[in-house]
């Protein structure tokens, strides 16, 4: 199978991030951005013939530092839970890790009322995955799937 053109990929996520209620596109220091409420949430670029795509992840950016293509975010912002995805032209993006992240970052970043607004849903734009669960009500989640409905 072929890598998808990484351009493509990049147009991709594009129109994924810019899906989400109130995102718009901006371009600071000439970096093509997702913005809620004047608030990046993701950095795309394809400089040269590479994917860069940059996100916040408070929840799983300690795993995604763990891949062998993502770095820290450079000027301080990775000690803030930014981390860069970076991609050359012969590599195939995982596509639908990249889009959980756009959606993590989204929620990290967006008002409550916007991720609210997001659950309420059930899930956020097309092809988006439901935010994780947090704390106990994870945990209890994962009780209920493993009792027995057998009676003794």
């Amino acid at each position: 199978m072929a890598a998808l053109p990484i351009k493509r990929v990049e147009a991709e996520l594009r129109r994924f991030a810019l899906s989400y209620p109130e995102a718009y596109e901006d371009r600071p220091w000439g970096e093509r951005v997702a913005k809620v409420r004047k608030k990046i949430f993701v950095f795309l670029g394809v400089p040269g013939k590479a994917l860069h795509l940059t996100v916040k992840l408070p929840d799983s950016g300690a795993l995604a530092l763990s891949l062998p293509f993502v770095s820290p975010t450079g000027y301080g912002l990775g000690k803030s839970g930014w981390v860069t995805a970076t991609f050359g032209p012969r590599q195939a993006p995982p596509v639908g890790v990249l889009k959980q992240w756009i959606d993590e970052s989204y929620r990290a970043v967006a008002p409550r009322k916007l991720v609210a607004a997001l659950a309420s849903a059930r899930a956020g734009p097309a092809g988006a995955v439901a935010a994780p669960r947090r704390g106990p009500a994870r945990a209890a989640t994962r009780s209920r799937g493993t009792r027995s409905r057998t009676s003794g």
